[in-house]
């Protein structure tokens, strides 16, 4: 029976590391937002009323007691030496900036291989519907496979449709 008490009391310690690790911030619409992530990069520094890790109520705009972890451990040493190679904490993340702009990159450049296909279809378009004039233009007979299988002889009628047509991807494709 003690085992069990000695167990619950453990975990019930245990449960109160993760209300520490809080993130508090007052949104833009006034309301205050408690959350174990970093807020977004849009709200103010001023706005940010907790952090994990700081000691003290959250700083309320009603509340004259602001006290984080730095200011605690200033009181606490009178004159803290920097480390040279401490790191800064700047409220970025800089992996996940660095993989964003990768991300952004490589969107970009897969925009960028897709307009060059584009533009290479288009022009391939382009150049095949100006030999395609050239060859309704000439005067030369020229004949259609129709929907049967049977090659027939291009009349004035369907030539002109074919022009229209073969105008048409010029107007389009041809710039």
């Amino acid at each position: 029976m003690t085992q069990i008490l000695h167990l619950s009391l453990i975990l019930a310690s245990l449960l109160c590391f993760d209300a520490t690790a809080q993130w508090a911030w007052t949104d833009n619409e006034g309301r205050q937002v408690f959350s174990d992530r970093a807020p977004p990069i849009s709200v103010p520094e001023k706005n940010i009323l907790r952090r994990p890790g700081q000691i003290g109520p959250i700083n309320n705009p009603e509340t004259s007691v602001n006290v984080n972890a730095s200011e605690a451990a200033a009181t606490l040493q009178p004159d803290p030496k920097p480390v040279a190679n401490s790191p800064q904490a700047s409220g970025v993340d800089k992996a996940l900036t660095e993989r964003m702009a990768k991300a952004e990159q490589a969107l970009a450049s897969q925009r960028k291989a897709e307009e060059e296909r584009i533009n290479q279809l288009r022009a391939d378009n382009c150049e095949r519907a100006r030999l395609a004039q050239k060859n309704l233009d000439s005067g030369t007979r020229l004949s259609r496979i129709n929907s049967q299988g049977v090659r027939e002889v291009m009349d004035a009628a369907a030539r002109a449709e074919e022009a229209k047509h073969v105008q048409s991807v010029i107007d389009s494709d041809c710039n």
